[in-house]
């Protein structure tokens, strides 16, 4: 099972490593004798995505990432080996698809002046309105 990023950026499935492990929370009898949920380690600085893919990867600040440039995915909301498999395989495409989209960058702009004056006046009216309710305003 291979897993194709674009059309020149295929990973093989021999660049992961995924361990079978039991799953934690509620789940009745089963819970505790099927290892179900999927352990996924795929170390960054191995793999052969293109380098700027690496740096991208290693900047995010993701919690899945480890100090050591790789990233784990835990996968254990499905009761088959074979679903959480497939969910952590996806898991790990989606960030990897994340870093290869340029975000636009963003243009500092100003609030219009009619936008300003909204905002005063709705200010001034709002401070008129509290006046009004004080018990004596003269005072």
């Amino acid at each position: 099972m291979s897993l194709t990023i674009s059309a020149g950026i295929t990973l093989s499935d021999d660049e992961w490593t995924i361990t079978a492990i039991r799953a934690q929370g509620a789940g009745g009898q089963n819970v505790n004798k099927v290892s179900s949920a999927i352990h996924l380690r795929f170390s960054i600085q191995a793999s052969s995505l293109p380098p700027i893919y690496k740096e991208r990867l290693l900047a995010l600040s993701d919690s899945r990432i480890t100090n050591d440039g790789d990233i784990v995915i835990k996968a254990q909301s499905h009761r088959t080996q074979e679903k959480n498999r497939a969910e952590a395989v996806q898991r790990l495409y989606d960030i990897i698809i994340e870093v290869t989209k340029v975000k636009k960058p963003r243009r500092a702009t100003k609030p219009s002046l009619s936008a300003k004056n909204k905002r005063l006046n709705t200010k001034t009216i709002r401070g008129k309105t509290k006046t009004l309710r004080k018990v004596n305003p003269q005072e």
